[in-house]
């Protein structure tokens, strides 16, 4: 339910809006499904999007971008896992191949991290910050 102007703490042009993205599918997602001891496989700790997490990101970019709320976005925090950073460069970065774009700096080079996933470009883009704050924790349990 939405406040009303009247009835809200603070003016809505006071606020910023937080919007919560759950990373694309990892290879560790795969893995994790066939074995779930694989959740904690040091190997897979900061796993890779797969080709179908790319699919995924086409889709949010596809989203975010028809809604508008690409034009909206002020900052990008994420978590520095690779698969954090692939998701939110790959929806909030802009992949041109035009001049302009190519000139600009990468947010991701082309075959970051096994992608096999074109460059993506800075242009145009909110500024991105990793935060090591967001990253998740493994924790390993004792049965003494």
């Amino acid at each position: 339910m939405e406040a009303s102007a009247r009835t809200a703490m603070y003016p809505q042009h006071r606020c910023k809006n937080i919007y919560l993205v759950r990373h694309a599918q990892g290879i560790h997602n795969v893995e994790g499904e066939k074995d779930h001891s694989a959740y904690m496989s040091l190997a897979l700790l900061d796993a890779h999007i797969t080709p179908l997490g790319w699919s995924q990101v086409d889709c949010l970019r596809e989203h975010v971008t028809k809604c508008g709320l690409d034009k909206k976005i002020e900052l990008v925090i994420v978590s520095p896992l690779l698969r954090t950073m692939q998701t939110a460069v790959g929806v909030f970065g802009h992949g041109s191949n035009t001049d302009e774009a190519s000139a600009s700096p990468l947010l991701m080079v082309e075959g970051a991290g096994h992608s096999g996933h074109k460059a993506i470009s800075s242009l145009n883009c909110p500024p991105f910050l990793a935060v090591e704050a967001c990253r998740e924790r493994l924790v390993f349990l004792s049965h003494e």
